[in-house]
C-alpha cells in the first residue's frame, strides 16, 4: 500500500536565500486595479514610501531611488550614477555575486582591482588597506555586505574606518541585497556612500524592486558629474533608465519619471508597517538572528556526518543564510533536489565553484521556529536519502532547545501580560 501524496500538498517551504515568502497581507495590499500614476493623489504613496524607506537603510541624510529592477538594476545605478570609464574600484571576490559585480564593473569599462579569498573567508582587510596605500586615485571600494554563496558576512564599518585612517577619498559602495532589512545596517553611522538592495529578501516581496540610496556627498558628486557629462566623447558612464537625476526630479513632487511598479510600491508601504512600524528594525534583526542561529546548531549536531558551515570565521557568519559543505563522495545537488520532489522542501544549491560540493538554508523573511524546524527535519530525511548517515533528530533537537531556551509569547497577550 502506498502512503506518499500522489501531489503535493500545503505550502511549499520556501527556504532559499531569497526570494523569501511574502505574507498574505502584503499580497493583499498588492491585489489592486491598475491606477493612475499621474494622479493628483498618487504623490501620498510616493512620498510615504520614499520617506519611511530611509529607516530600512537607518539613514536621515540618505535619498532612496526605487528602480523597476532587482539587485542587479540596482547594483547597475550605483556604479553608472557615480563612476566614468576608466575608474579604479577596490572590490574583494568572495563569491558568485561579488563575482558578478565585479564582471559588470569591467563591462562598464572600469578598472577593477579584485583581491580573491578562498570561498568562505572574509574580506583581506590587510591586503585592502594596501592597496588603498599604493593607488590613491582608487574612486570607490565596493563590498557585499553579505555573500549569499558562501554565508560571509562583511564588516562594513570596519572598511569605513580603514578609509578615515587613511584619508582616502573613495567613496564606499555596499551590496546589502541579502542584508538590508534583515541585519544590522547603518548606513550614516558607518559612512557608506551607496547601498542597494532588492525587495525579494529581507522586504519579504517579489522581485522587481531595486533599492538604491545615496548619501548627500555621493549625491553631490553624481549630479555634478552628470552636469558636465560629455556622453559622446568623455568618459562618464550613461545612465538613462537608472538615472538618479531623473528620479530625483520627479519624485519630488510624488511621481517618477516612467510608470512605476504600482501593485510592489503597495506591498512595499505593507511591508515597511510590518517591519518598522509594528516589529521595529532591531527587532527584525534579532529575529534573524535567532533563524540563523539555530541552523547554526543543527549544523553542529550533523557534524558526526561530515558537514560543517562554509564561513570559516563564526563572527563571519551571516544571520540571512548558512552555507553547508557536505563530504567529499555526496553530491549536495542531490539533497536540494531530494528535499524538492520528495519534501516539497525548496533549499538553496551550491553556486560557481560550490556547485554540488555545499547547500544553502535561507533564515531570512517572513518565517518562524516551526517553519524552520520543518526546514531542518526536511533536509535531514533528504540527506539520509542521498546515503549521508545522519542521525535523524539530531539538528532539529539542537535547534528546538535553542529555540525553547529563548522563545518570548508573541500571541494571545492581554493586559497585565503584556505588561509582565
Amino acid at each position: 500500500r502506498r502512503f506518499a501524496m500522489a501531489v503535493p500538498h500545503g505550502r511549499n517551504f520556501l527556504m532559499v536565500p531569497g526570494p523569501s515568502y511574502v505574507p498574505d497581507r502584503v499580497m493583499r495590499a498588492m491585489h489592486r486595479q491598475s491606477e493612475d500614476h499621474r494622479s493628483l493623489d498618487f504623490p501620498r504613496l510616493t512620498l510615504e514610501v520614499l520617506e519611511d524607506v530611509k529607516e530600512i537603510f537607518q539613514t536621515k541624510e540618505g535619498t532612496v531611488f526605487l528602480f523597476p529592477a532587482t539587485g542587479t538594476g540596482a547594483w547597475e545605478s550605483a556604479l553608472s550614477n557615480t563612476l566614468c570609464r576608466g575608474d579604479k574600484v577596490l572590490t574583494v571576490r568572495l563569491g558568485q555575486f561579488s563575482h558578478l559585480w565585479i564582471d559588470m564593473m569591467t563591462r562598464f569599462g572600469l578598472r577593477p582591482i579584485a583581491l580573491d579569498v578562498e570561498w568562505g573567508e572574509g574580506l583581506p582587510y590587510e591586503r585592502m588597506e594596501a592597496e588603498l596605500r599604493k593607488h590613491a586615485d582608487i574612486k570607490a571600494v565596493c563590498v557585499v555586505q553579505n555573500e549569499t554563496t558562501t554565508g560571509v558576512y562583511t564588516d562594513v564599518y570596519r572598511v569605513r574606518k580603514m578609509l578615515d585612517s587613511l584619508k582616502h577619498d573613495a567613496m564606499l559602495l555596499v551590496d546589502g541585497v541579502s542584508s538590508i532589512g534583515s541585519v544590522e545596517f547603518y548606513m550614516d553611522a558607518w559612512g557608506v556612500d551607496v547601498a542597494v538592495t532588492g525587495s525579494q529578501k529581507g522586504l519579504m516581496l517579489p522581485a522587481g524592486l531595486g533599492l538604491v540610496c545615496a548619501r548627500p556627498a555621493a549625491l553631490k558628486h553624481s549630479l555634478d558629474r552628470e552636469q558636465n557629462a560629455d556622453y559622446v566623447n568623455g568618459s562618464a558612464l550613461p545612465s538613462v533608465f537608472f538615472s538618479w537625476r531623473d528620479q530625483l526630479n520627479n519624485n519630488k513632487v510624488g511621481y517618477f519619471p516612467y510608470t512605476p511598479s504600482i501593485p510592489m510600491l503597495h506591498g512595499l508601504r505593507e511591508s515597511l508597517v510590518m517591519l518598522l512600524k509594528e516589529e521595529g528594525m532591531h527587532n527584525v534583526w534579532a529575529r534573524h538572528k535567532r533563524m540563523a542561529e539555530a541552523v547554526r546548531r543543527a549544523v553542529g549536531a550533523w557534524s558526526h556526518a561530515g558537514l560543517r558551515v562554509c564561513a570559516r570565521n563564526p563572527s563571519e557568519r551571516s544571520d540571512t543564510v548558512t552555507t553547508i559543505l557536505v563530504p567529499e563522495g555526496f553530491d549536495a545537488q542531490k539533497i536540494v533536489s531530494t528535499a524538492y520532489q520528495k519534501y516539497n522542501l525548496s533549499l538553496g544549491g551550491g553556486l560557481m565553484k560550490l556547485r554540488g560540493k555545499a547547500f544553502r538554508i535561507g533564515s531570512l523573511g517572513d518565517i518562524n521556529e516551526l517553519i524552520m524546524l520543518g526546514t531542518l527535519a526536511g533536509t535531514e530525511m533528504a540527506m539520509r536519502d542521498i546515503g549521508l548517515q545522519v542521525k535523524l533528530g539530531s539538528g532539529v533537537a539542537a535547534a528546538a532547545d535553542f529555540f525553547q531556551a529563548t522563545a518570548i509569547p508573541v500571541r494571545g497577550l492581554s493586559g497585565q501580560q503584556a505588561r509582565i
